[in-house]
């Protein structure tokens, strides 16, 4: 069955770098984007980024220039590096994969900034 376990949370102080990481299993993980989202909270679940099949990213406007994502297929992970990260930042991390019929996350990692 289809499993993505997120792991690399953890807690840092504004200014500081953590590297989120998403381990697939269950499907053909080099055919299919991978997306990051994350819930602070009070706050509905939002779109951070994306990384497609060839390598295509995509970002919300509020990370760009902080955060990378990119994507090992021989390894079936895909990773989001986060750099600069500020207050706002703090929420569960998740990593998603649309199927075509249904989407499938993880079961989240919590990433608090603070001092």
């Amino acid at each position: 069955q289809v499993q993505l376990v997120e792991s690399g949370g953890g807690l840092v102080q504004p200014g500081g770098s953590l590297r989120l990481s998403c381990a697939a299993s269950g499907f053909p993980f080099n055919r299919y984007s991978i997306s990051w989202y994350r819930q602070a909270p009070g706050k509905e679940r939002a779109f951070v980024a994306v990384v497609g099949g060839y390598d295509y990213t995509s970002y919300a406007e509020s990370v760009k220039g902080r955060f990378t994502v990119s994507r090992d297929n021989t390894k079936n992970t895909a990773y989001l590096q986060m750099n600069s990260l500020k207050p706002e930042d703090t929420a569960v991390y998740y990593c998603n994969y649309f199927s075509g019929v249904r989407d499938y996350w993880g079961q989240g990692t919590q990433v608090t900034v603070s001092s």
